[in-house]
């Protein structure tokens, strides 16, 4: 359960068998799909969050930034960009919240109207773009489950046109995933996609940055940050070719074993409570739907 990189292009259908078996990496493979179809599909001028933001103001409720926010699941930051952006481009109109004059009440214009309707066009294209690997009933099969899994974290007035995305669905999983786990680590000192290098290091024996970022279908500048992280910890050494002094290998360092298992205990348990909701049968259903997206097109 990492944090997205920039992808490298066809190399998102890799996953190691050792990876395959976590699913917090399962997850955030998936959701690294959905972030390499946003950045394929959609055109420069259609923001996703935008489009979240003037569909949730649809239904003609003015909300302040805070609610909205609340209702299309990003942060309070996010909202604010988001916002002032539609607010330049005449999308939304921002007035001063009369209960609280310290924040802005937000109303969708009449062309933040026609922009969501054309803007659903892309973003219909993007869900096209996720879910082509998948029949119609892996689709719905996968639509259900990640509800059932995300739903009570969801605002009561999300709109339906987000609770049925399955890119969103999936951004919500990972983001749940990541914050639990991230804070999970903190006392072994590593971050979530430390665990994940140093699982695949262990399965795969020495290997080169270059064949480790494709297997995380990652840039080669990300793998060199991750890398560089984990033998500041002492944990991997990069070490030269005798047969070729140019190139070189990574390896795990005495005490990156008990790192690692006592790491995955902790992703253990939040994939539990993050899947509670679901059966044994059905969590692994969810599980062997992320990897058909992962690993087809």
């Amino acid at each position: 359960m990492s944090f997205v990189g920039r992808q490298v292009p066809g190399a998102e259908q890799v996953l190691l068998p050792a990876l395959a078996a976590l699913a917090g990496h399962v997850v955030w493979r998936a959701n690294a799909r959905v972030v390499a179809a946003l950045e394929s599909v959609l055109p420069e001028n259609v923001d996703i969050q935008a489009y979240a933001a003037l569909v949730a103001l649809g239904d003609g409720v003015p909300r302040s930034q805070q609610a909205l926010a609340r209702t299309v699941s990003v942060s309070r930051t996010t909202v604010m960009r988001v916002a002032a952006d539609l607010a330049d481009r005449g999308l939304v109109t921002r007035v001063r919240n009369p209960d609280d004059r310290r924040s802005y009440l937000l109303t969708r214009t009449a062309e933040g109207a026609a922009a969501a309707r054309t803007w659903r066009r892309h973003v219909d294209a993007l869900e096209r773009a996720i879910i082509a690997g998948l029949t119609p009933r892996q689709r719905d099969d996968l639509r259900a489950l990640l509800l059932k899994v995300v739903e009570p974290g969801l605002a009561p007035d999300t709109p339906e046109a987000l609770r049925n995305g399955i890119g969103f669905l999936i951004a919500r999983l990972h983001h749940s995933m990541r914050v639990d786990f991230t804070l999970a680590l903190e006392p072994l000192g590593i971050e979530p996609p430390h665990a994940g290098l140093l699982a695949a290091l262990r399965a795969t024996g020495p290997i080169s940055q270059s064949e480790l970022a494709r297997i995380f279908a990652v840039s080669g500048a990300h793998m060199v940050q991750l890398v560089d992280d984990l033998e500041a910890r002492g944990l991997v050494e990069r070490r030269r070719l005798e047969t070729d002094r140019r190139a070189q290998l990574l390896h795990l360092l005495p005490g990156a074993e008990d790192r690692l298992e006592q790491a995955l205990p902790l992703a253990r348990a939040v994939v539990a409570e993050r899947l509670a909701a679901l059966t044994p049968a059905q969590s692994e259903r969810l599980l062997d739907l992320l990897r058909r997206l992962i690993t087809t097109s």
